[in-house]
């Protein structure tokens, strides 16, 4: 980057459109993703069977937990993901995206 000129953020929205064919395979890996991860369940509302049992019923939950946003401008020279968030709706597109 030229070093006279400052970095620059920028918002990036988009829509992306999945399909899902097998949802128990989503929810076992959010599951696992969950189980592994570092988390100190001690600091949080819940534990992990709990957070456990919300995945498993929750589609849209499970499927949001394991997308990873930051690899998204992996391989662009040039840009670092600072940060992002990810929702999972059902239903007809929104026109706002």
């Amino acid at each position: 980057m030229d070093e006279t000129r400052a970095p620059v953020t920028l918002h990036v929205y988009c829509r992306i459109d999945l399909v899902v064919t097998d949802p128990a395979a989503v929810t076992a890996h959010a599951v696992g993703e969950l189980r592994s991860a570092d988390i100190d369940w001690s600091t949080e509302d819940d534990d992990v069977e709990t957070a456990t049992a919300e995945l498993r019923t929750d589609l849209h939950l499970s499927l949001a937990s394991v997308l990873d946003l930051s690899r998204i401008a992996d391989g662009v020279p040039g840009v670092e993901f600072r940060g992002g968030r990810c929702r999972a709706e059902s239903g007809p597109p929104r026109d706002d995206v």
